[in-house]
């Protein structure tokens, strides 16, 4: 199934309505895209998109010892997690281009996010760990430098003392908050161990992945309609789920845990579950707004569609989907990338508005502009799949 942009959708009135709203903002075009018009008759390049917001990210974002700052205002507070959410983008660039000049920037800032963190990569949030842990693990398989490969294999190790039998099992948020488990602490936690497995071969990764689904299924999983709640906390003897917290980056990495498992192990219960999150997730209020995936804001909230996208992008490429669902969640993120394309990218300047159906404003975090090279490297990456054209 390939999305094109003459191709009648569900999402063309809403095209429509992005078209005429871009009509009175800045010209939209990328550095480095020859088209000298927009429109829904127009192709994006996506290729040459890409080259140019990660371009611009470097340049403006670049700190010290090869880390990245908090703003484009001048804020070089360093931050662990969004930084290693830097070195997935620069794995995907890598990946995209084969383009050299990458590797050693993914060297320096892996290095320098020790460095600013203390000499060490510990750190008291296990759910930063887990986003490094990961991707380091990308940067290994991108490369073969098995220097990743320790990184990550510390980081789970790390992670894993937070494990407890406290509400059943699962890995704390922090390492000093045990009664509180959050689906950020443990879905991102399977993933990694995963990779840790197809890159080692070592069951104890495989078995450990299984029992951390298996419990946030049952505490964090909506089974209805694969809604992933933010938390649970034991208070005063009693457990209490977050309901009301939900979030795209939760539902994302849900995603790519059941994904992983169901490659791994065969089992279609793995596949159903993600399924059921990706297709809530297409028209859930509480994750979308007209076909766009919601404004979750700046700060932490800003890096989180991202974060999505790249596992709901997995969902896209497996293969054992039906063509019916392949089509919808491609014409979705593809609508997504539309938009922001159209409404949420500065141009010539490159920055990534949170609200990707609106411009971003004068500061604009790493952490939201993070979000916006995401998404035009998974179309980009579709559109290199054929896919899109």
């Amino acid at each position: 199934m390939k999305y094109t942009i003459y191709k009648r959708m569900k999402y063309v009135s809403l095209i429509a309505l992005t078209i005429l709203i871009i009509s009175c903002s800045e010209d939209p075009i990328p550095l480095r895209d020859p088209s000298t018009t927009v429109g829904e008759d127009t192709p994006i390049e996506w290729n040459a998109v890409a080259d140019s917001i990660q371009e611009a990210t470097y340049t403006i974002y670049l700190g010290s010892e090869g880390t990245f700052v908090t703003d484009n205002q001048g804020d070089a507070t360093f931050q662990y997690w969004p930084n290693a959410h830097v070195l997935h983008i620069l794995v995907d660039g890598y990946l995209r281009t084969d383009d050299g000049s990458y590797v050693p920037k993914m060297k320096a800032l892996v290095r320098g996010i020790r460095s600013k963190n203390g000499g060490t990569y510990s750190n008291v949030f296990n759910d930063d760990m887990l986003w490094l842990g990961n991707s380091t693990m990308r940067a290994y398989n991108a490369t073969n430098d098995e220097e990743y490969l320790d990184v990550a294999k510390f980081l789970w190790d790390d992670v894993l003392e937070s494990y407890s039998d406290v509400m059943g099992g699962g890995i704390a948020w922090k390492k000093d908050t045990p009664f509180s488990k959050n689906a950020v602490s443990n879905g991102p936690a399977i993933i990694l161990g995963m990779r840790l497995y197809d890159a080692t071969g070592e069951e104890k990764y495989l078995n450990r992945a299984k029992e951390l689904y298996e419990w946030q299924k049952e505490h964090l999983v909506n089974p209805e309609n694969g809604i992933v709640w933010d938390n649970i906390k034991l208070v005063d003897g009693n457990e209490v789920i977050q309901k009301d917290w939900v979030f795209t980056y939760n539902m994302g990495t849900w995603i790519g845990a059941g994904l992983r498992l169901y490659n791994e192990t065969g089992e279609q219960r793995y596949l159903d579950d993600a399924l059921l999150s990706a297709r809530t997730t297409l028209t859930s209020p509480q994750l979308t707004t007209s076909g766009i995936l919601r404004n979750e804001g700046q700060g932490d909230g800003g890096l989180f569609k991202g974060i999505f996208v790249r596992y709901f992008t997995e969902m896209i490429l497996e293969e054992d989907i039906s063509e019916e669902d392949q089509s919808d969640f491609l014409d979705f993120l593809v609508f997504n990338g539309e938009t922001f394309y159209n409404n949420g990218l500065s141009h010539p300047g490159m920055l990534s508005s949170p609200d990707w159906n609106s411009p971003p404003g004068n500061q604009i975090d790493l952490k939201t502009q993070l979000s916006g090279v995401m998404l035009v490297e998974a179309v980009a990456k579709l559109e290199q799949e054929g896919l899109v054209e």
